[in-house]
Formats: structure tokens, sequence, C-alpha cells
């Protein structure tokens, strides 16, 4: 039978909640992240080459972002429509599902299929639990819960390396499927937003309506500057993680680097870079300072990084660490997403907003494959990092305070 939350106090509810969307955003990034962890193996194994490998895995990725920006406006819609805890669920039958089918997939072309659903309910977790814990938690407080959720989810990247570092290729896909069934065993009732059932109950207010974002001109400039200030994480994440292997060629890193140990590194520093960037916020009364801050360092060690010839394997996994300490600041600007939004649009733009962050690395790659033949992979990385960096500071630069905001607001 399902816990009965009813007889918990208040906080004693709220608490629960943040740990079952912590579970499930730990879930979420464990499948999404699994893909680029297997991507060399599981390619190898379908018979490709090397050469072939990288071409075969950026359309795979592809696939898998372009379900995610449906899955995005789907979910988010449907959170806003339906409620966020039935998204919450919905989403993750889907992409366990999924990941399950993944193991037995014997072409290319399966592969890209199969990711693609993946994709789409991989976009719900994150949008409607960050927009419920948003919604339970005093506005005081807000980003407690919130940095906790993102910090647990962004483990799921410790487990997706060490998923694929012991386990072949078709196992680990299976392995992540059960996860996901096993965090719906769990069957908590999981209580609604009152924010979100106090706005159902009126009928002249709209809800999930995708295409307001895009109606109002300061909304949608809201919108873009949440975007754009998270499109360096993905950057970050496209090139020196997924890509490891090739930068280090491009580096003259002897051997050749593992993108599961560099999931490890990553992980393990965004960890730790959630809680920090929550807490900085927290202490300095403003999101925007923290964003801000944690951007510029990312900057700079990135530039470093991609200057440093001929360093040593460990030395790079180090800087990876360091990278992934940075990008923490994700939590924090997931959480003024949701605080910069009516609770009648709040699902539809936090979960849209997170996964055209993702949804990035398209343009990104297709950005680098672009350069590639005139300046080689490493220069033209740089080239594309200095426009999603300069694009990031001017979004975080003009973007709105929004520490301590009620969120008992519509968007009209």
């Amino acid at each position: 039978m399902p816990l009965n939350l009813s007889r918990l106090s208040p906080k004693a509810r709220v608490n629960l909640t943040v740990l079952v969307v912590a579970l499930g955003y730990f879930v979420d990034v464990l499948d999404t992240q699994l893909y680029p962890a297997l991507r060399v193996a599981s390619l190898q194994s379908l018979g490709l080459t090397p050469e072939q490998v990288t071409d075969a895995g950026i359309n795979i990725l592809n696939w898998q972002m372009v379900g995610m920006i449906l899955g995005g406006i789907l979910w988010g819609v449907l959170g806003d429509k339906k409620g966020r805890v039935k998204v919450l669920f919905a989403s993750i039958i889907l992409y366990s599902l999924g990941s399950i089918a993944n193991a037995f997939v014997e072409s290319v072309e399966a592969y890209q299929i199969v990711r693609f659903f993946v994709g789409i309910g991989l976009a719900g977790e994150i949008g409607a639990g960050i927009t419920l814990i948003s919604e339970l938690l005093p506005k005081e407080s807000r980003a407690y819960g919130t940095t906790i959720a993102t910090a647990c989810g962004v483990a799921g990247s410790m487990g997706s390396a060490l998923i694929a570092q012991n386990m072949d290729w078709r196992s680990a896909y299976i392995v992540a499927g059960f996860l996901g069934f096993a965090l719906l065993l769990l069957r908590i009732s999981v209580n609604e937003s009152g924010l979100y059932q106090s706005v159902g109950a009126k009928d002249h207010v709209v809800r999930g309506n995708f295409f307001m974002l895009f109606t109002d001109r300061t909304r949608f400039l809201r919108y873009v500057s949440c975007i754009l200030g998270g499109v360096p994480i993905y950057f970050f994440l496209g090139v020196f993680v997924i890509f490891a292997p090739e930068v280090g060629r491009s580096l003259g890193i002897e051997g050749t680097l593992s993108v599961a140990q560099a999931f490890v590194y990553d992980a393990i520093g965004t960890t730790i870079g959630c809680f920090v960037c929550g807490f900085v916020s927290q202490w300095l009364k403003t999101r925007r300072k923290a964003l801000m801050g944690f951007l510029l360092c990312l900057f700079g060690l990135l530039f470093v990084t991609s200057n440093l010839h001929g360093i040593e394997s460990g030395t790079y996994y180090v800087l990876i660490f360091l990278g992934g300490f940075l990008i923490g600041y994700w939590g924090i600007l997931a959480t003024t997403t949701t605080e910069m939004f009516g609770t009648n649009l709040r699902a539809t733009a936090i979960a849209t907003v997170q996964n055209f962050i993702r949804f990035s690395i398209i343009p990104i790659n297709l950005l680098i494959v672009f350069f590639k033949p005139e300046y080689g992979f490493l220069a033209s990385a740089q080239i594309v990092g200095l426009l999603c960096f300069a694009l990031a500071a001017v979004a975080l630069w003009y973007m709105p305070e929004t520490y301590a905001r009620d969120l008992d607001f519509v968007e009209k």
C-alpha cells in the first residue's frame, strides 16, 4: 500500500517530497548520461569504426535531444494542466521502458529511435520536480530544497559512470531501466502543490499555454535569459566530458581519456558545486550574483584547459572536476526559472527551459563540425565556447533578481 502522508506533519510531508523528487532526478540524470558513457563501447559493439563512432554518436545524441525538446513541451504543458505529481511518475515509466529497450537494439537506426523516445521521457522529471518543491517550500528557504534535489540528481552521473565501467553496455541499460521502476515501487503518495490546486480552481486562468511564453516581450526575454544562461553548462559537458577522447588527442594527452571516468569527476564536482552555489545564493540573498560568479569562473577555467597542451590524463580529470563544480550553478538557475513565471505557466517554463538548455548541445555540435575542417576540433570548440559564454553573460546580467519572491501569482 502507498504511504499515507496525511498522518505526517506538514514539514515531514514537504521533506519527503524533496526526497522523492531528488531520487527521481537521480534516476533521470543517470539515464540521460548513460548513453554518452556507453557511446563508444555500444557503437563499437555494433561494428562501427572509430570515425563512425564519433559521427553516429553525435547523431544519436541529437535524436535524444530532439526527444527532450518535444518532451519538455509535452510534460511542461501537462504539468500545468494536469498537475506536477502526475507528470513526475508518467515520465519515469516512459524513460524506464525506453532504457530497457535500449539493451536490445541491433542497429544505429534502432538506437536513434529508442533514444528519441527515452529523451521524451527524460524531459519531464526535472521540470515537474523543481516546480513542485519550489511551490511547497517557504520562499526564504526555497533554494535549499531545490539545491538538495539537483545535487542528488547530478550524482546520477556518477551512477551512470559506475554502471558503465562495471557492466557491458546492454546490461547497463537494463539496470538503469529497472532502477526507474524501483523508484515507482516506492509508491509514495506525494501531495500536489497547494498553489497549483488553487489556480486550478479558477476557471478564468489559462494553464499550460506554451505559446504564452512568446506573446509578451518581457516574459519572452525572461524565458530566453534562462535558456542562454545555462548553455555553457552543456558546452562543457558536450565538449570536455562527452568528447573527452577527442579533446585529449587535440591536447596531446598520452593514452585515451575515458568518458566514463570523466563523468565520475564531473559528477562529483557538480554535486558539490550545486550545494555550494545554493548556499552562496542564500547567504548573499541574491541569485544573479551567484550565477554570474560561477559562470565567469567556468569561462576562465575552460580557457586555461583548452590551452594546456601535453598535460597528463590525471591533470585533465582534475580540471573536469573543477569544471563540474562550476556548472553546479545549474540548480540555482532552475530555481530562478521557477521564480520568474506564474503558477499557471511555471511547469511549462521550467520543463522547456531545462530541455532547451540540453538541446543546445545540437547547435553547439553543428557549429563545431562546421568550423572543424578549417580550424580543427579544439580551435572550433574554442570559437563556439566564446559565443556561448558571451550570450550567457549578457543574459545573466539583465536577468531580474528573484530571491525570496512570492510564487503566488499567475501569468496573464
